[in-house]
Parts: C-alpha cells; sequence; structure tokens
C-alpha cells in the first residue's frame, strides 16, 4: 500500500504545479517578493504610498455553480468567478485589491481540469489588477464525488481610512445607479439548477429568443469583475455607498451600506433583465418578491451618489465598459428597499 494507491497521486500534484508556475507569475505585482511553492506567499506592502492606510479583506466561494461547470465538462471561467466574489467585495469599501489566494479540494486531481480552473482564477487576478501569490489544491479521496471539487479564495486590499466607503454619506435625494450583470453571476443557483434542470439535462443546449448562446452556456457566464470601474469612479466622482449585489438580491445587499434613516426606491422598468431570469421566473412560478432577493436581475452593481453626480457617474462607468441605469432614489424612511 501506498499514497497514490489510496487515492493522492503526488506525482500528479507536482505535475499540476510545473504547468501553472507560468499562469501564476503572469498575475505578479512588482511587490511580490515569492515564486509559487513556498510555505507563504510574499507580499512587499509600501505603506509610504499612504497616510493611514487600512486592509481590507474578503473571502468567498462559487457556490452551486460549480455543478454547472461539472455537469458540462467546462471548467475555464469559475475561476473569473471566485476572483470577483471577492475583489468585488473588497473594492466595494473603497480599496484597490492588492493579492489573492485560492483554495481548490477535490477527491481525484485531474490535472488538466485543475489547470483551467486555475486559468481562469490568474484571468480574473489580471482583470481585478491584483496579484495570485499563493494558494492550496487538497485532493481528498472520497470526499468528493468523482468529477466534483469546491473552490474558494481570500483576497487582500488597501485603502486610505478617510475614503472608506461605508454608506456614512448616503442621504435622503441620492441617485442610485445600476451596474448590469453578466447574469446570475455566481447566486441562486441552487435555485436555478432545481427550476431548469431537474428531469430536463437538454435544457443545456436550448437557446433563447434572440441570443446566440444555449441555456448552459448563460448559466456558465463569469461574474462581472467591477474592480477598475469602481476605483476609477472612486477618482472621477463623488461616490456615498457601493453595493455588490451578490445573494439576497437588491433587497438584501443595497440596506447593507444605508445608514439610518434611509431606504431606496428601485424603479423595475429602469433596465431590461436578462432573459435568463425571465425563463427561471415562468418555469419555476416564482413570485416577483422572491425572484429579488435571490437574484441579481441584471444588476450587479449599485453605486449611490449625490443627485447632481449621475449623469457624470453613469458617463465614466461607460467609459469603463460597462452599462449603467438610472435605477432609483434615496428616500426616507426604514432601511430597506422598496420596488416600483
Amino acid at each position: 500500500m501506498d499514497y497514490k494507491k489510496a487515492g493522492v497521486d503526488i506525482g500528479a500534484g507536482n505535475e499540476f504545479v510545473r504547468r501553472i508556475r507560468p499562469i501564476v507569475r503572469s498575475t505578479f505585482r512588482p511587490e511580490v517578493l515569492t515564486d509559487i511553492g513556498g510555505f507563504g506567499g510574499l507580499f512587499r506592502f509600501d505603506a509610504k504610498r499612504y497616510r493611514d492606510p487600512v486592509l481590507v479583506s474578503g473571502t468567498d466561494g462559487v457556490g452551486t455553480k460549480l455543478k454547472i461547470a461539472c455537469l458540462m465538462g467546462r471548467h475555464g471561467t469559475v475561476g473569473i468567478d471566485l476572483v470577483a466574489m471577492c475583489v468585488n467585495d473588497v473594492a466595494v469599501c473603497g480599496a484597490e485589491p492588492l493579492f489573492f489566494l485560492d483554495y481548490l479540494a477535490t477527491g481525484k486531481l485531474v490535472v488538466e481540469q485543475a489547470e483551467a480552473i486555475l486559468s481562469g482564477i490568474a484571468e480574473g487576478c489580471r482583470q481585478a489588477g491584483c496579484a495570485l501569490i499563493g494558494g492550496e489544491t487538497a485532493e481528498m479521496p472520497g470526499f468528493y464525488p468523482e468529477g466534483e471539487y469546491d473552490l474558494a479564495g481570500f483576497a487582500v486590499g488597501v485603502v486610505e481610512r478617510d475614503q472608506i466607503l461605508d454608506g456614512s454619506r448616503v442621504q435622503p435625494g441620492d441617485a442610485v445607479i445600476g451596474l448590469a450583470s453578466t447574469g446570475l453571476h455566481s447566486n441562486g443557483y441552487s435555485l436555478a439548477r432545481r427550476i431548469l434542470l431537474e428531469g430536463h439535462p437538454a435544457v443545456f443546449g436550448e437557446s433563447l429568443p434572440g441570443l446566440n448562446e444555449t441555456v448552459g452556456e448563460l448559466l456558465l457566464r463569469p461574474t462581472r469583475i467591477y474592480v477598475k470601474t469602481i476605483l476609477k469612479l472612486i477618482e472621477a466622482c463623488e461616490l456615498h455607498a457601493v453595493a455588490h449585489i451578490t445573494g439576497g438580491g437588491m433587497t438584501e445587499n443595497i440596506p447593507r451600506v444605508l445608514p439610518q434613516g434611509c431606504r431606496v426606491m428601485i424603479n423595475r422598468h429602469a433596465w431590461s433583465e436578462p432573459p435568463i431570469f425571465e425563463l427561471i421566473r415562468t418555469r419555476g412560478a416564482v413570485e416577483a418578491d422572491e425572484m429579488a432577493r435571490v437574484f441579481n436581475l441584471g444588476i450587479g452593481l449599485v453605486v449611490v451618489v449625490p443627485a447632481g453626480q449621475a449623469q457624470k457617474t453613469m458617463k465614466v462607468a461607460e467609459e469603463c465598459g460597462e452599462r449603467a441605469f438610472h435605477i432609483g432614489v434615496v428616500e426616507k424612511g426604514e432601511r430597506a428597499v422598496r420596488y416600483v
């Protein structure tokens, strides 16, 4: 008996590290001091660049979207999802993401599959401008079903203390701007899978009217990384708050950045929802309030600015490649979201 017969292939792990070394290096910033393979990732934080720096951290996973990737045998984009879920949370605090670490766990390491996953993570880090400085690949035979795996990640960023976006400046009359999502991002997949896939495996190959993508391809669209747009908006506009619309939708996430005495009115007709949400709503007979509490409904990021900054904010966002919509206004009231 040896380790390989027990289900852990050290040789495969070494081959995996050899393959991903140049991929990981492609994300490095000048502050990175170590190569892949050490016990810890070293990042030289230059505190002299800041007056009063505050470190901001965030951790997350991809959730049951990984089930879709495994069913379709396509693993190249879930790494982008992983990075996005962490760095977007860091950036909405006003912080620039500096570095990222990942954790990949599987029952049996398939080198080609793992390489595709890590390539996606590296692409996400490049999009966010942060370095992938470390991670862990755990082969756990008997723990995960064959062909399946889990992903988790951790990001660290930095912001000047007096530039932290915490929502404290939000006030009635502020404009609420929404930036388009690419689809479900990485939330609501347990409900989406239950409605669309159970007993209907052929749904992966269905095409929705007017779209060139199948339902499977729509479900696997990677989460949009808003980091560079947020940093540009901070530089060019007066931001009062930013909310990343993840699990809980706008209903749960916008109140997280509202002070007491403020609520937000959202005009549901201010943007067009991607067709995938209508498919879920109709096939599952899901009520409107539940849809808004589970899914982002086509808005992945919400920015709150003074009313006079609304047009400028939308223009800057669009110059960054976003689709921006004036979706609502801040009102007096109990901290909540009201839809009209």
